[in-house]
């Protein structure tokens, strides 16, 4: 693996570089409690920037994640997902709400009750080029990235921008936001997927076989899912000598190492985009327990979770395309 920070000339280092991002902001949403939304999944990758105020996120099953002011919130799959003041507030479709309070002029919308007030950017973005099969699918269902991280700390004077520009009604502020937005996922994205290193090795199977590269496909979906290698060959329908010994052939490691890989190379990405502690990250991807994540990562990785984040924070920031 690369010295963190290096400006290495393979194959991820130029992704890296040639990384651009393309954002349309739907609306500036000036939501006052009691409220919610629900926005359905759709192929297109959605990002939610919390201007003012605080807001809980829920994605599919998974608990509600609280945002407070600065967060960035992506969701680089398109999942469906609920915003609400709290939990338990009732929720109305996006769209609906969108039919019921169209935006003003200026692309804000209002709506709420009468409580406090939290200011929210949504929008979505692509990629151009996009992204390999194999990072795109490194990256996780929904990536928040919270005030207090590194990353969005170098990026607090675009913050600062604006947030100027949403307290503003000048011409042009939905460019102004699309723009900023630019910058904010494109950091965000690079910062996460600076931990894929290793993933070459982690691709689909070159060779034609379609059972196990359906169970491959599965895998890097849902690397934190409690699997074995029982379940992968009854999914696979195959005994587990067979699939064992196909999977071993066609993609030059046994199963469980393939899924260590996929979930300690997720858990850097993590690591590097996010504050989240050591122990939500060994949650986060599929550990018990903080120690077994720590142990394994180091093996991994050559320096246990803790240097491995510290390198990064010390590494410099790529600019912005």
């Amino acid at each position: 693996m690369d010295r963190i920070g290096a400006r290495s000339q393979d194959g991820l280092s130029t992704v890296l570089r040639d990384v651009n991002v393309r954002s349309v902001v739907y609306c500036l949403s000036d939501f006052t409690a009691p409220w919610g939304f629900r926005v359905e999944h759709s192929p297109v990758a959605k990002f939610h920037v919390v201007l003012h105020g605080a807001a809980v996120l829920t994605v599919g099953d998974a608990p509600p994640v609280g945002l407070k002011t600065g967060d960035l919130v992506l969701l680089p799959h398109g999942d469906g997902h609920a915003i609400s003041d709290q939990p338990g507030s009732s929720m109305r479709q996006l769209d609906a709400i969108l039919a019921d309070y169209p935006v003003d002029d200026a692309g804000r919308l209002s709506y709420g009750g009468n409580g406090s007030m939290t200011r929210l950017l949504c929008g979505g973005f692509e990629l151009s080029p996009a992204l390999p099969d194999v990072l795109a699918d490194f990256l996780p269902p929904v990536l928040t990235l919270d005030s207090a991280a590194g990353l969005v700390r170098w990026l607090e004077p675009l913050f600062a921008l604006l947030r100027e520009e949403t307290q503003a009604s000048a011409p042009g502020a939905s460019a102004i936001f699309a723009k900023l937005a630019d910058v904010f996922v494109t950091q965000a994205l690079r910062s996460y997927l600076s931990a894929a290193d290793g993933l070459v090795r982690l691709g689909l199977p070159a060779m034609p076989d379609p059972d196990i590269t359906r169970i491959v496909r599965m895998m890097r979906a849902r690397p934190q899912a409690r699997w074995s290698v029982d379940a992968m060959a009854q999914s696979a329908g195959m005994s587990r000598t067979s699939f064992n010994a196909r999977f071993r052939a066609v993609v030059g490691e046994p199963p469980m190492t393939y899924l260590t890989q996929l979930r300690l190379t997720r858990g850097a990405g993590y690591l590097s985009a996010t504050t989240k502690n050591v122990r939500e990250v060994a949650h986060l991807v599929g550990y018990d327990n903080e120690a077994s994540f720590s142990k394994a990562f180091s093996r991994f990785f050559g320096r246990p979770p803790g240097a491995y984040r510290r390198e990064l924070l010390a590494a410099p920031q790529p600019p912005a395309r």
